[in-house]
C-alpha cells in the first residue's frame, strides 16, 4: 500500500486549471510519485490533492498520510471520477476500538459495494484529523445505496461512531488520477 502526501486548497473557487498546476509542482517536488489525484469538492470551495508513492519525502504544505490499509472494491477496475472522505480523530481510550472496527466490519463491508471502486486508509503524521478514509466511486449515489447504508448503521457503528471528534466528510469531483 502506498503513502501519500496531500495538498489541500481551500481556496479552490481559483478552478480545476490551478489545482492541476498545483498538483504538477507537487509530482514536481516528489519525484517518487506513482499517482496524481486532483479531487475538487462538489459543494464547497476546497480541493484535495494527493501525490501517492511508496516512500514520498515530506513537501512543505502538504500533510503526510501514511498506509494502514486497502481494500479493493466491488467494482474495482472501473473508472472513479468521484472521491469520498471521512476524516475524524477518536475520543481518548477509543483508538483501537476504531481500527479493529474499520478492519473487521467497516471498511470490507463498504468496500462490498456495488459502486465502490476502491478503498484505504491512512493516518496523519501532520495534524489533525488523524484518521483519513478515502472511497474511489463511480457516483455519490453509491453512499444511497441499501448496501451502504446497512453498513453504516450496524449496531457496531453505532457504537463507535459517537466518539469520532473533528470530522469532515467531503465529497469530491475526481479531476485527474494520473497512475
Amino acid at each position: 500500500m502506498r503513502s501519500a502526501l496531500l495538498l489541500v486548497r481551500k481556496d479552490a473557487a481559483a478552478g480545476e486549471a490551478r489545482a492541476v498546476a498545483d498538483a504538477k509542482a507537487l509530482a514536481r517536488a516528489a519525484p517518487d510519485t506513482q499517482r496524481l489525484q486532483v479531487c475538487i469538492a462538489v459543494d464547497r470551495p476546497l480541493a484535495y490533492i494527493y501525490a501517492w508513492g511508496d516512500r514520498l519525502a515530506s513537501h512543505d504544505g502538504a500533510k503526510r498520510l501514511a498506509p494502514i490499509a486497502e481494500w479493493p472494491g466491488a467494482s474495482a477496475g472501473a473508472q472513479a471520477p468521484y472521491h469520498y472522505v471521512v476524516a475524524t480523530d477518536i475520543e481518548p481510550g477509543w483508538e483501537d476500538e476504531l481500527h479493529t472496527w474499520y478492519q473487521d466490519e467497516h471498511m470490507p463491508g463498504l468496500a462490498a459495494v456495488p459502486g465502490n471502486v476502491q478503498c484505504a486508509r491512512l493516518r496523519s503524521e501532520d495534524g489533525a484529523p488523524r484518521f483519513h478514509a478515502c472511497y474511489d466511486l463511480v457516483s455519490p449515489q453509491v453512499l444511497e445505496r441499501p448496501e451502504w447504508l446497512a453498513v453504516r448503521h450496524t449496531e457496531w457503528s453505532s457504537r463507535v461512531r459517537p466518539h469520532f471528534r473533528n470530522t469532515v466528510r467531503v465529497m469530491f469531483r475526481t479531476v485527474l488520477d494520473d497512475r
